[in-house]
């Protein structure tokens, strides 16, 4: 075969993404929003009927680093926290941490397309040391949190097997908003929802209209 390499994926909006060379103009919110919520986190595995969604864990790291927050977070930077994986919902794949290595830097670069495409989609303000150190704090025990009551690793097991350094919190971050049972995994159309319904809040935020 010749040619420039492509990865083509037709998006429930009709459009067409080239995984390899993406543009902030290649899906719409809700194609964004559906890919979260049929990515799942934790290579897919659950003690409940369904795995845990890449949407639903956006939405829970969302929360905690709002209440670890010294003072209200921006719209800017609360989209950040809910975007900050996006590029698994483009991709439809969220290797689990310790693989990551072993993907080679092909992958490594693919993401970075795709983070790319989104930052500028979503114009996302960029990290400094201080809100990168207090996002991976909310994402690490957001995955603390997720092992124990999601997934079913115990927390001794977290703690030597898993690496995670943060205690998994009791409590469910989503369940006062969203009701339910603490710490059930959602069904897809359901986290897409959430998800969107969110996204829409803080963009409308952003761009001054609430």
């Amino acid at each position: 075969m010749s040619g420039e390499a492509r990865a083509w994926v037709r998006l429930p909006s009709r459009r067409h993404l080239n995984l390899l060379a993406p543009t902030p103009l290649d899906w719409d919110d809700e194609d964004l929003a559906m890919g979260l919520a049929r990515t799942y986190r934790w290579g897919g595995h659950s003690r409940w009927p369904l795995p845990l969604s890449v949407a639903q864990h956006s939405l829970t790291v969302l929360a905690l680093s709002r209440a670890q927050a010294e003072k209200p977070l921006s719209p800017a930077a609360e989209l950040r926290e809910l975007l900050h994986d996006a590029d698994e919902g483009l991709l439809g794949f969220d290797a689990i941490s310790p693989l990551k290595p072993f993907l080679g830097p092909e992958y490594k670069a693919l993401a970075a397309r795709l983070e790319g495409a989104i930052t500028l989609r979503y114009q996302i303000p960029a990290w400094n040391l201080t809100t990168k150190k207090n996002h991976k704090r909310a994402d690490r025990i957001a995955a603390a949190s997720e092992a124990l009551h999601v997934v079913g690793w115990s927390r001794d097991e977290i703690r030597r097997t898993l690496k995670i350094p943060y205690q998994p919190l009791d409590d469910d971050p989503l369940h006062q908003e969203y009701a339910g049972i603490p710490w059930e995994p959602w069904p897809a159309d359901m986290a897409a929802e959430r998800f969107l319904a969110a996204l829409r809040v803080l963009l409308r935020k952003r761009d001054g209209q609430v």
